[in-house]
């Protein structure tokens, strides 16, 4: 898959992380983190708790509560004026609804009943006003990825990339004449990879998307 392996990355503080490239960190121990990955108790309407474990509604008031000081991070000094990254620019909003409407749309319909779509909508909206980048489209498509994988865990696996819409070309890695490597929306459990030859997992990761053999 993306992170290049079957197993996780490493360990921190004794929880295994694995590491994708399009921006997720996943952290399997259910119930013993806590910080910007939320404290992964199965329900996210309660991850947004700042160190002080208040809960707050609004994301970057929940980010800059895990800041050291203002000193040590001086962008943190900034996030006030960031609340609302989709008011300032309705022709960016409207193309973020756009975008991210993927989501709750017929594309994810199966998995609609399964896991709801709705907040995952509102953060993709909200992170594609405030990417304001030549990369724009990589925050809406992360944001898609994020529902996508929640889908799959969830036992609904879907088939949400199109060329014309957050493309990946595994083709690119398969040599002239060659057909080895594929694009799959979910993975196995357990296979074979470059750090994993054997194909034998102490850990099962459900499906990761990406390219595999």
């Amino acid at each position: 898959a993306f992170s290049g392996s079957g197993a996780p990355d490493g360990h921190l503080h004794g929880i295994p992380v694995v590491r994708e490239k399009n921006g997720v960190v996943a952290v399997p121990p259910q119930g013993k983190v806590c910080g910007l990955c939320g404290n992964y108790d199965g329900n996210i309407r309660n991850d947004l708790a700042k160190r002080s474990g208040e809960s707050v509604a609004d994301a970057l008031e929940f980010a800059s509560g895990w800041t050291a000081s203002e000193s040590d991070c001086p962008a943190a000094a900034r996030l006030g004026s960031l609340s609302d990254p989709c008011g300032n620019n309705r022709y960016r909003a409207e193309w973020a609804e756009r975008r991210c409407g993927v989501i709750i749309g017929p594309t994810f319909q199966a998995c609609h009943s399964r896991v709801d779509p709705g907040p995952y909508y509102d953060a993709c909206v909200r992170d594609a006003c405030a990417c304001d980048s030549s990369g724009d489209s990589e925050c809406v498509c992360t944001a898609v990825a994020a529902y996508s994988k929640a889908c799959s865990e969830a036992g609904a696996c879907v088939r949400w990339r199109r060329p014309q819409f957050c493309p990946i070309f595994c083709d690119y890695y398969n040599a002239p004449g060659g057909c080895e490597w594929h694009y799959k929306s979910c993975g196995a459990d357990c296979m074979k990879t470059c750090r994993n030859p054997s194909g034998s997992c102490s850990q099962l990761i459900s499906g990761l998307e990406g390219t595999h053999v």
